[in-house]
């Protein structure tokens, strides 16, 4: 498999390609964006921004770095990873776009685990995500991926220039998902089922409400059906009180608990987890 730089972003302003230079990318209209001294570039406006410093913090990013690096979630990779390599067609151009991909945890895994493909397929990577703090991080995992500061909502990408969306626990834009995706393109939509993270869960709220999974029917995504869907449950042991706070500040748990369940978890030494998981691919319909 042969990795390539990603030649379909796009303009955030105007929508136009954006083609780069050594230390830029330009569209024809003149908008420039610099590429950052570590591989990134910012294509999130700032009429695009809810806040300063709008998703995950720098304390979110490292502590979901050090505690995917334990390789704990990594079953959820590896389903990742089988997924999408069975939706690549041999000698078939593709783009993968990883749509709110965090610090980068399973998507460099993913690169990793196509680039032992043996087959003639040119493969460009897209990492996207509207925390630059995150990119920032991803960057350090791989230098094959095109890292982009952007939104969900407005992905700067070409229209219907992207194979296949990744969308791993994180926030869903039909709209602008339908827009860049190809006829016939592929949504793998990962999301917690109702017992995922349940001791948690049941230590910093007084009342757990089980998380829903999104199940979602092909009549709720206009122009999708459902394809596939996989669930993955698996337990455990995190055996000391870092790994503990770690899996805490990660998930946005921590800003919701109140303050005596947050100082609950914190002091845990041992707790046993449920790691529960759906995975569902929508196919866009061909017109």
């Amino acid at each position: 498999m042969n990795i390539i730089k990603a030649h379909n972003l796009a303009c955030p302003i105007d929508g136009k390609s954006l083609q780069q230079t050594d230390k830029q990318f330009v569209c024809k209209n003149g908008h420039t964006y610099d590429i950052a001294r570590q591989g990134y570039v910012n294509l999130l406006p700032v009429q695009y921004k809810r806040s300063k410093h709008p998703g995950d913090s720098k304390a979110m990013v490292v502590a979901r770095t050090r505690f995917l690096d334990t390789g704990i979630y990594q079953p959820i990779a590896t389903k990742v990873n089988e997924i999408v390599s069975a939706l690549i067609i041999n000698d078939k151009d593709v783009c993968i776009l990883d749509a709110g991909c965090g610090e980068g945890y399973y998507f460099s895994s993913l690169v990793t685990f196509l680039s032992d493909r043996a087959n003639s397929n040119n493969v460009s990577f897209v990492g996207l995500d509207i925390s630059k703090d995150a990119i920032i991080q991803s960057t350090k995992r791989s230098k094959q991926i095109s890292w982009v500061v952007g939104t969900n909502r407005q992905p700067p990408m070409l229209d219907e220039s992207v194979d296949i969306i990744l969308c791993m626990f994180g926030f869903l834009s039909i709209e602008g998902f339908n827009k860049i995706l190809k006829p016939g393109g592929k949504i793998i939509l990962v999301d917690p089922c109702p017992e995922h993270l349940k001791e948690l869960r049941e230590i910093i709220y007084p009342e757990v409400n089980k998380v829903e999974p999104t199940a979602l029917a092909p009549s709720d995504i206009a122009g999708f059906y459902l394809l596939q869907s996989e669930t993955i449950q698996f337990r455990e042991k995190l055996d000391n009180n870092e790994l503990v706070n770690q899996l805490l500040v990660m998930t946005p748990h921590f800003y919701r608990a109140s303050k005596e369940g947050r100082e609950a978890a914190c002091n845990l030494e041992v707790l046993d987890i449920t790691v529960d998981v759906t995975f569902n691919v929508f196919e866009k319909v061909t017109s």
